[in-house]
């Protein structure tokens, strides 16, 4: 049983009601995307907005199954030499603007998508083409089997292709228009944005009950605990850990917390030979100098899964592979065998924005661990914005140290993409956030990529997890991140796992009677 079966076995009830009512819900997210064009998209948070104008052909639904969604029905087949996915649309889809969702649209997201300008081309380096048969049906042709495009929910974004080309690229930040469940109404950035339900949506069961939603952007925790508390919003994200007992006895109040689908881990820039981080006795140093179980008891209040390399319920997920054990006099040792008794100075990059629940003060304390073994950190901390962009490998400044970092690996989880970004050398749309450059590790990461049988997946992933680990390779992973919500009685309210839990499907008024 998973994590999230789990939780709803043990009691929790979210009741939901797809009749309409004239409301509107005021909710507040503590992290703000800085892009609304899924095309051009370059971070998980992105999808907190995204998430609700466009949508995918296929979805994952509350219960973590996967399903059709824009797409009616698809397949897999072998032609030749060449994998084909053939892909039928639902009938009579619409946008926003009403255009009617065809072929050709899927058509323009996959140029644009595979356009080396997107930050996501990376995802498409086996499709050769994608070739449009009629209004409904397309086939994507790859050189090789991808066996990351089907976790990506067939990775493509519906986009309306005539608005696209007509608004351009400024129009289309300004006003964005998908055929998710919520239009477009305003935007004042850093502040809120406001969305009315789409009532032309192609799917009443996943279609908001509310009229209209009002997002405000409230990074800072006590201000965000303090706009719930006094009524200025029905609906927050990111409860602090420290407060969510205290949140858990407020009358009228329902708490829910649920993991991310986020893994954490430190990237740890280990591709230049004169540097200390590139020997591998200093990374397992690191391993071994952090007491990540003492920071998630005390630190999240118990809020996060420890991972050796993948969460439970993930593909390729091994319990008998345990994480580095905290052993700071081993650190010291490892840092000596490799010559570096004396310690060594290293820039620490932090983020600071509330991405998950106390990503700062968490990078903070393992800061400050690395520093007691003799890997003195400078600590330079970074917002949102500033933070992504040092992520990447040929963006400047450089990432040239340790940098608290993350990749979603959904829920539930898969690995590929992740291991393809972070793990696997740059190059040919490979490796965008990766500070490492193993031969032998890219070749397992090219042959678990290429793969389509569910069961030697799970069997190279498993054998791949254990060499990154044992080089602590592509970064240290640490935990996933439980995520809290915190809503009142008086909203009907259901998370869906998309956007990190935020894609807002499923919420509006409670009516008399309902049972939460």
């Amino acid at each position: 049983m998973t994590i999230l079966r789990r939780l709803l076995a043990g009691g929790l009830t979210l009741a939901f009601t797809t009749c309409g009512y004239a409301a509107e819900v005021v909710v507040a997210f503590g992290a703000e995307p800085v892009q609304v064009d899924p095309t051009r998209s370059s971070a998980g948070v992105d999808l907190y907005f995204t998430n609700l104008f466009y949508e995918q052909l296929l979805a994952v639904n509350p219960d973590l199954e996967r399903v059709n969604w824009l797409a009616e029905s698809w397949e897999v087949d072998q032609n030749g030499a060449d994998t084909v996915i053939r892909v039928t649309l639902r009938e009579n889809v619409r946008f926003h603007n009403g255009d009617i969702l065809t072929s050709e649209d899927l058509r323009y997201a996959y140029e644009r998508q595979s356009d080396p300008i997107s930050r996501n081309a990376g995802r498409f380096r086996y499709i050769r083409d994608l070739v449009v048969l009629d209004d409904r049906r397309f086939e994507i042709v790859f050189d090789a089997p991808d066996g990351a495009f089907i976790p990506l929910n067939l990775a493509l974004w519906a986009i309306p292709r005539r608005y696209f080309e007509e608004v351009g690229e400024a129009g289309v930040q300004a006003h964005p228009i998908g055929t998710g469940p919520w239009k477009f109404v305003s935007r004042k950035p850093r502040e809120e944005l406001v969305v009315e339900r789409f009532e032309d949506y192609w799917n009443p069961a996943a279609q908001p009950a509310a009229d209209r939603l009002v997002i405000k952007i409230i990074p800072e925790d006590t201000t965000r605990v303090a706009a719930f508390k006094t009524g200025a919003v029905d609906w927050i994200d990111a409860v602090p850990p420290a407060l969510i007992a205290d949140f858990e006895t407020l009358p009228g109040v329902r708490v829910v917390s649920l993991p991310a689908p986020n893994n954490l881990f430190l990237n740890i820039n280990a591709t230049d030979p004169k540097h200390p981080l590139y020997d591998v006795r200093v990374r397992q140093a690191i391993a071994h100098a952090i007491d990540f179980d003492a920071i998630i008891e005390f630190i999240l209040y118990g809020q996060g899964i420890r991972t050796a390399q993948l969460a439970p319920g993930s593909l390729g997920y091994d319990p008998d592979l345990a994480p580095y054990p905290y052993d700071p006099e081993r650190a010291r040792a490892l840092l000596t065998e490799a010559g570096f008794e004396r310690g060594v100075n290293v820039n620490c990059y932090n983020l600071t924005t509330p991405r998950e629940p106390y990503i700062k003060e968490m990078g903070e304390a393992v800061f400050a661990y690395l520093t007691t073994v003799g890997i003195r950190c400078r600590i330079v901390q970074l917002e949102y914005g500033a933070w992504i962009n040092l992520a990447r490998v040929n963006a400047r400044p450089m990432m040239d140290g340790i940098l608290s970092t993350m990749w979603g690996h959904g829920l539930p989880g898969d690995p590929t993409d992740p291991w393809s970004g972070h793990l696997h050398s740059t190059g040919d749309g490979w490796g965008p956030y990766s500070y490492h450059a193993d031969p032998e590790l890219d070749r397992m990461v090219e042959e678990f990529r290429t793969t389509l049988d569910p069961a030697t997946r799970e069997r190279l992933a498993r054998q791949l997890a254990r060499v990154k680990h044992d080089r602590v390779a592509g970064g240290l992973p640490t935990y996933r991140p439980m995520i809290t919500f915190a809503w009142r009685d008086t909203i009907d309210y259901r998370p869906w796992p998309g956007a990190f839990w935020r894609a807002m499907r499923h919420i509006g008024p409670a009516r008399a009677g309902t049972s939460h």
